[in-house]
């Protein structure tokens, strides 16, 4: 089989473990040269980066805040000069997910999720997108949304809102880059598993396997196999999508 991403240069935001781990891995698979971006985790980003880097393929690990605008623009920019001043493709994966009633929340505690989840999105694409429109071709952006988005859980008003908010803006995104020739789609992931969600929610997680026509958590690679999917040629007439990664959990009648 062909290697779906051979020559791309990507970055992946959140990328020291989880879902972010999984992306980068596929994607150095699928011949992509990686900057992998972590925001604490430099050890684990290391770690993927020295296993891509054994394997024969090319990465490289930065480290920022991207609840900052500047932090945002500054990764990109280092991600594009890494890869000889070319971006192909950018992940939006970084998140945080505290859990919090609405009730009790603060201001201050809205904006750190917000923040993070949101708007570093805002930034890194707008700074992505001013590379990609001078790549032959153009580039794609995906955005790691959530089925929170709409199915949204107590205690998750922060998270889901901003989760939602990064499915309508990958859907204006596509429309004012896509005379670039850059596609922004969005992966809505479902519950996926990592160790010690068994045992730390039993009853979450056997809720969801009763919920789950496919019977099964999701894993890191079901949703790196989505974003390989639409940053490669196989998806160059999709944007404005939400690819839905969830065995098929929102299918199901809530009544």
């Amino acid at each position: 089989m062909s290697l779906l991403l051979r020559g791309q240069a990507a970055l992946v935001t959140g990328a020291g473990g989880g879902i972010g781990r999984g992306v980068a891995l596929r994607f150095a698979e699928q011949g992509a040269a990686v900057a992998l971006h972590c925001r604490t985790a430099m050890a684990a980003a290391g770690e993927v980066a020295s296993r891509i880097r054994d394997s024969g393929g090319r990465a490289v690990v930065f480290q920022a805040d991207l609840s900052e605008e500047s932090a945002c623009h500054r990764v990109v920019h280092q991600a594009a000069e890494w890869a000889d001043g070319r971006l192909t493709a950018l992940v939006n994966n970084a998140a945080v997910q505290p859990l919090r009633q609405l009730p009790g929340m603060t201001a201050a505690e809205w904006r750190a999720v917000v923040d993070t989840n949101l708007t570093s999105v805002f930034a890194c694409t707008q700074a992505a997108a001013e590379i990609m429109r001078d790549v032959e071709g153009g580039g794609s952006v995906t955005h790691i949304a959530s089925i929170e988005a709409t199915h949204p859980a107590p205690r998750h008003t922060h998270y889901s809102a901003s989760k939602a908010a990064i499915v309508t803006h990958a859907r204006v995104a596509a429309q004012e880059y896509g005379p670039h020739g850059i596609r922004v789609n969005t992966v809505s992931p479902g519950l996926i598993d990592r160790d010690g969600l068994a045992e730390g929610w039993p009853q979450g997680v056997e809720r969801w396997l009763r919920a789950a026509p496919l019977g099964r958590l999701g894993r890191p690679e079901d949703v790196a196999d989505a974003c390989v999917f639409l940053a490669s040629p196989l998806a160059s007439w999709v944007t404005g999508h939400d690819l839905v990664v969830d065995g098929g959990v929102t299918a199901r009648p809530t009544w």
